[in-house]
């Protein structure tokens, strides 16, 4: 007779409950945002079912989650090996190739992502960012600008064809473009290149849009300066007074507390014919800079030459004290003193200025010899 042995109850329910269900399991990790809870899981469906695309699928979107970019690759490449022109695989494969910065890698991918959804903004975004870190600016831009004209509101469109337009140095264009994405790094970018480009109004004019930044700021108003300058030689050269004295003038206006713009406009003034101006810059060059002799040199020769002796007297009195008196300021006080009719005081100026010119100056030597002979003569009577 036969003996029957009885199962176990628990033994018997093992043997009746279902095989564990990894992919299920996977997916209910990646749902709660737990990606490294669900990588083992999925790759023991892998394990069960090498073929099983859902799982391949889901392990690389876990892995590259987990920031584990290669072996998120290999699991795309996977994906797609079992099913070549899965429009989710190429485009996560292309977006995870972006971010490792390798766009050459990316853009076959994309490409593929993007002729399967041509009516889709997203694909068509990553494969122009793709063509254009890949340096095919020409091609980026017309993905961009198709993107853009479809969905006129998408600000990665314009931003992006902005770029597309700097790679190619449309740089008119590309302001424009970064006006419209409201990307201000990008339009102080443009700035910054308009400058480069020798292009100096446009740079002025995008920096002007910076007035908070205290940097830009700071940059613009040098820039400007240069700018006025550079319109004064350019005026000089061309014999255009007026202008350059406009440039200066306005110049002067903006930094009136610039020790070398007084004297630039005091000199273009001399030039000019307009000693009484002159003078009043070269007057407030001293008080910029009390102990710089060439202003007080200048200041003293302008009002010397338009007749205020009292004046130039006193400008020359300056570079006496300061003890950097030259031939030429004893020839000034000397003819000053002269015309004051302080004879002996002169006299003894032009005998200072003949001890010390040793021939430099053989026109204002004669003068002065003439001049002593004269003062002595009238002295003696």
């Amino acid at each position: 007779m036969a003996v029957v042995v009885p199962i176990c109850p628990l033994v018997f329910a093992l043997l009746l409950a279902p095989p564990q269900d990894y992919l299920a399991e996977g997916l209910k990790s990646l749902d709660a945002n737990q990606p490294a809870a669900a990588e083992p899981l999925l790759r023991k469906a892998i394990e069960a079912d090498p073929k099983d695309l859902a799982a391949h699928f889901n392990l690389a979107l876990a892995l590259s989650l987990q920031r584990k970019d290669p072996d998120a690759v290999a699991e795309y490449h996977s994906v797609l090996e079992l099913k070549p022109g899965l429009y989710e695989a190429d485009l996560n494969l292309g977006i995870l190739l972006l971010r490792d910065k390798r766009p050459a890698d990316a853009l076959p991918a994309l490409k593929e992502a993007a002729e399967a959804k041509p009516a889709e903004t997203r694909p068509n975004l990553y494969y122009a960012q793709a063509l254009l870190e890949t340096g095919d600016a020409a091609q980026a831009e017309q993905r961009y600008a198709a993107i853009a004209a479809a969905d006129p509101k998408s600000i990665p469109a314009k931003s992006g064809l902005a770029r597309a337009f700097l790679k190619e140095s449309k740089l008119a264009e590309a302001a424009a473009q970064f006006h419209e994405a409201n990307d201000r790094d990008g339009l102080l970018e443009v700035g910054t290149l308009f400058e480069k480009a020798g292009k100096i109004p446009e740079a002025i004019a995008i920096y002007r849009e910076f007035p908070g930044n205290a940097e830009v700021k700071e940059h613009l108003s040098q820039l400007e300066l240069n700018n006025k300058l550079a319109l004064a030689d350019t005026y000089r050269a061309e014999k255009q007074t007026p202008k350059m004295l406009e440039e200066l003038q306005s110049a002067v206006a903006s930094e009136p507390n610039n020790f070398d713009l007084r004297m630039a406009l005091g000199r273009a003034l001399r030039d000019s014919h307009n000693l009484p101006a002159a003078s009043q810059q070269f007057f407030a060059a001293t008080k910029l800079k009390p102990e710089a002799v060439p202003a007080w040199s200048e200041l003293a020769s302008a009002l010397i030459v338009s007749e205020n002796y009292t004046g130039g007297l006193a400008a020359l009195d300056h570079i006496r004290a300061l003890g950097k008196e030259t031939p030429g300021d004893f020839f000034f006080r000397a003819i000053t003193l002269d015309k004051l009719k302080q004879r002996p005081q002169a006299l003894a100026a032009y005998q200072q200025f003949l001890s010390s010119d040793n021939g430099s100056h053989p026109d204002q030597e004669f003068q002065a010899r003439q001049r002593m002979r004269i003062i002595e003569s009238e002295l003696k009577k």
